[in-house]
């Protein structure tokens, strides 16, 4: 396969999973097709781009282009690369000045979100396509994940990348310099020294805060099999956030009849490469459920002096439970204890006439703090919302 014609599959691809709301949501699909036309694109690199285009006029093509060539680009070999990417990508056979991104960019970028039967054919206004094809992407975030086609679930995937990710955070032992909070005596008398003497200005200091460790237990039972993929796609998005952000405090684990760890698999950068490598590592893909023996060993080997001491855990299950219910709620009861905050994610939690009588819910909901619905993608923006707060 030659470069250009890589290069125009990648685009295609991109094209293809292009969510349309904004033109910050074309920009962010522009850093897609230059990523997958192999320019190393960071997430900081997507941010700064984002920052850079915005204090520029998102509506200036121009700036726009010159803002992706200065902060996307991290080697010369890249800069001939990010030409074509952008002129596939806009479609500029004119010129990047001459036609402006709020307009004919995001018709194309965005034409395969919808059937075509819904984009209401040629002859519509392109405003109407538009607000439509944005409709069916707001309509597909709300949508149960197990009653998603193949299609719609491949246009899905390509939304995860718009959830935002902050990991919680704890007060930390060390102190430093502030505008304001406890007075730093020592300080305050050095510079009183350094003035002979004279009365100085006070000197303030507070704590610092780092990110509280955030553990996730992902179901991959064959109740959950509908919605194994689009957790461990969560669990990556998560974990790439927080990667983003400088710390790496997220584990990932699976649970089944067994315990399987999966924070090396889901470390690549690329989704689909993590979830593949998760398939490959666990052993028990949709198999039987046997939550509390798979909890004890977790607590057992990282429990009191592990990971869960202290963190924000995730538990992303239906509650199915077919061994024995005294003994989940035995070990959930332990990891309430240890941890700082426990959030119970239940796929059937957001559906309407829902009731948690299962003998695996019943156990566990004496422990858990946050029990919320795991659906759909709007109902993973709300749980980030909840871990964030933490």
């Amino acid at each position: 396969m030659t470069e250009s014609s890589w290069i125009a599959e990648s685009v295609d691809r991109a094209a293809t999973s292009e969510p349309v709301r904004e033109a910050e949501e074309i920009l962010l699909g522009f850093t897609v097709a230059l990523r997958a036309a192999g320019v190393s694109v960071t997430h900081d690199r997507a941010q700064a781009y984002l920052e850079a285009a915005a204090m520029a006029g998102l509506d200036d093509a121009t700036a726009a282009y010159h803002a992706g060539q200065a902060t996307l680009c991290g080697s010369p070999a890249d800069l001939d690369r990010y030409d074509q990417v952008y002129e596939a990508y806009f479609d500029h056979r004119a010129g990047p000045a001459r036609r402006r991104l709020s307009s004919p960019p995001s018709l194309q970028t965005t034409s395969s979100i919808l059937p075509e039967s819904e984009t209401g054919g040629s002859g519509d206004a392109d405003e109407d396509v538009v607000q439509a094809r944005a409709s069916a992407a707001e309509v597909l975030r709300h949508r149960d994940i197990a009653t998603l086609t193949a299609n719609e679930k491949a246009r899905l995937a390509a939304l995860f990348g718009t959830l935002s990710v902050r990991l919680p955070q704890r007060r930390s032992g060390r102190q430093r310099p502030w505008r304001r909070g406890t007075l730093d005596a020592s300080r305050t008398m050095r510079a009183s020294l350094r003035r002979m003497g004279e009365p100085a200005a006070l000197e303030w200091r507070r704590h610092t805060q780092r990110p509280r460790p955030v553990v996730l237990l992902v179901d991959v039972s064959g109740s959950m099999s509908s919605y194994a993929d689009a957790l461990l796609r969560l669990a990556h998005r998560i974990g790439q956030g927080a990667r983003g952000r400088g710390t790496t405090g997220v584990e990932t684990f699976a649970l089944g009849t067994r315990l399987t760890r999966l924070t090396r698999a889901l470390s690549a950068r690329d989704p689909e490469r993590a979830l593949v490598a998760a398939g490959q590592t666990v052993p028990d893909w949709s198999g039987g459920t046997r939550l509390g023996e798979t909890l004890k060993v977790f607590l057992d080997r990282w429990g009191r002096r592990g990971l869960a001491r202290g963190a924000v855990v995730v538990v992303f299950s239906d509650g199915w439970e077919r061994g024995d219910a005294a003994l989940l709620g035995e070990q959930m009861a332990r990891l309430h204890r240890i941890a700082h905050r426990v959030v119970w994610v239940n796929p059937h939690r957001g559906k309407s006439g829902y009731e948690p009588v299962q003998v695996g819910i019943r156990a566990v909901l004496p422990s858990v703090d946050d029990f919320v619905a795991g659906h759909s993608l709007a109902a993973f923006a709300e749980l980030t919302e909840v871990i964030a707060r933490a």
